[in-house]
């Protein structure tokens, strides 16, 4: 396809793992090539929102210029045409999770909305007494909803752990497990920390307890292959602009047979068989949790989104990664006084830290006139900031198109605050 041809330069075959070249990666991202205050921009902050590819750019112009109309409603050309290629999308998510079929992907605006239907209508069957386990390393998206959930109907909110080092405790985790469990919503990667949690086993624990798991993976998808059958996740939702797609448009993956049982989650049109004063019935899943005019063109980004990371491919952006956080690591534990958490043994890259006697808000501040973009404050995870007794960390989050030289001039930023703040 064409969205993906840019990457398809960068990737040589099918094993693009020694292929890979992050200045050709680069030249697809036209916003890296700006300057702030007169310096390169050095880009830190895929983790709060990626950049996107000009594949992705030029796929959604294409359509607003060339077809765009409204989908599944009209019988002219022009809906039909899009009408297959927003549902092509929807084709292009369950390969890019591996469903097992394309109708158990939901569309819908942001992984927050996801996890918010999965807390109404899969909720609808909770009631007073029943557990839902999250963990201190939740996103605000994956608590929030619950604590309406509880406040609707008297669930019971438990909390699982984890170490000093941001490890999930497996075993504090077991333990909160009882026959009163229905759901476990958990993070697959650690917005904050880079913890990668052991989701399998995770699953699997919950699974013999007789609770479903809802997986937030808004921070996994970008980092590494994501298989929601090998996994037996029951419900995952993920976002595309931290996928280097557009803001405004999610997904959650759903296995079929708990979507068939869960009622809508909002009602309008799309959703419904048959509408009458007396009675409406609803669509089948999908359709049924989709209600109104749907993200098209936002959609149709996050298709072009997927097929540019395909085409690039997990190993080689993992591989690429890998390397990165290891080079941050040991470039940042250099600068005295500078404090990393989170040192789980599975981490993607994000690099979370403080610097002694230095607000972050402050480090944000100074090394942005160094043209260094970095996100400061809590991240949406205040209850994680609580456990590690700080208000909030700067934090360092690297993408496919970072290079070990930006690690040098973030590097380089942090040691002018110190001398700033003598």
């Amino acid at each position: 396809m064409a969205a993906a041809s840019g990457a398809a330069a960068i990737a040589a075959g099918s094993n693009s793992t020694l292929a890979f070249d992050v200045e050709r990666v680069r030249e697809d991202f036209p916003i890296l090539k700006q300057e702030v205050y007169g310096k390169p921009l050095v880009y830190l902050d895929s983790g709060a929102s990626a950049q996107k590819p000009t594949a992705v750019i030029d796929a959604m112009r294409e359509v607003q210029e060339t077809c765009y109309a409204n989908v599944h409603r009209g019988a002219y050309y022009f809906s039909q045409h899009l009408t297959d290629r927003y549902e092509s999308v929807r084709k292009t998510v369950a390969g890019f999770l591996n469903a097992g079929s394309d109708q158990e992907v939901v569309i819908t605006r942001s992984v927050t909305e996801a996890i918010n239907l999965v807390a109404y209508s899969f909720g609808a069957g909770l009631s007073a007494g029943d557990e839902v386990i999250v963990t201190e390393m939740e996103h605000h998206a994956n608590i929030v909803p619950w604590q309406l959930l509880r406040d609707r109907t008297g669930i019971v909110l438990k909390v699982a752990p984890i170490d000093d080092d941001g490890n999930f405790l497996l075993d504090a985790y077991e333990a909160l497990l009882t026959p009163r469990t229905r759901l476990v919503a958990v993070t697959h990667v650690s917005n904050v920390l880079g913890t990668v949690t052991p989701l399998k086993e995770i699953i699997r624990l919950a699974h013999e307890a007789g609770a479903k798991v809802l997986v937030d993976g808004a921070q996994a998808v970008v980092h590494g292959k994501v298989d929601v059958q090998d996994l037996d996740a029951d419900f995952y939702g993920f976002t595309g602009h931290k996928l280097y797609g557009p803001t405004a448009i999610g997904v959650l993956y759903g296995k079929a047979d708990l979507l068939k049982e869960m009622p809508p989650f909002q009602g309008g049109g799309d959703m419904i068989r048959s509408v009458s004063f007396a009675e409406t019935t609803y669509a089948d899943p999908p359709l049924r949790f989709e209600a109104g005019t749907p993200p098209i063109v936002e959609a149709i980004g996050l298709g072009a989104a997927i097929d540019y990371v395909n085409a690039i491919g997990h190993e080689a952006i993992a591989a690429h990664e890998a390397g990165l956080l290891a080079y941050a690591t040991q470039r940042l534990q250099q600068i005295e006084g500078l404090r990393i958490y989170g040192s789980a043994k599975e981490k993607a890259a994000i690099l979370s830290f403080t610097m002694e006697g230095i607000h972050p808000h402050d480090i944000g501040t100074i090394i942005d006139r160094e043209g260094v973009a970095i996100r400061v404050g809590h991240h949406c995870a205040q209850p994680l900031m609580q456990r590690f007794g700080v208000p909030a960390t700067a934090r360092a989050s690297f993408g496919l198109y970072n290079t070990r030289a930006e690690v040098d001039a973030l590097a380089r930023a942090l040691e002018k605050v110190k001398e700033l703040f003598g």
